[in-house]
């Protein structure tokens, strides 16, 4: 459990705010969206035949990660 005190004082001491926060999950958001398409357009590629349920996977999976920055937004600009 210090772990977690530690970082809350290393954040408190360098005056890190919600707009690092923000980057870090958007950039994160990114790298995953990215990766789901990239995923989802080689399985279509192995298997056309299963468009539909790719298609349909690939935007749950995207629309989750997605929810990730859309956290962060909200922590950002409610100062936490």
């Amino acid at each position: 459990m210090i772990i977690p005190t530690m970082i809350a004082q290393a954040v408190a001491a360098s005056g890190i705010t919600g707009s690092f926060t923000l980057a870090i999950a958007g950039a994160g958001a990114a790298l995953g969206i990215g990766m789901i398409g990239a995923k989802a357009v080689e399985s279509v590629g192995r298997n056309p035949g299963a468009f539909g349920r790719v298609l349909t996977l690939a935007i749950i999976g995207m629309a989750l990660a997605e929810s990730i920055a859309i956290y962060a937004l909200i922590r950002a600009f409610s100062n936490q």
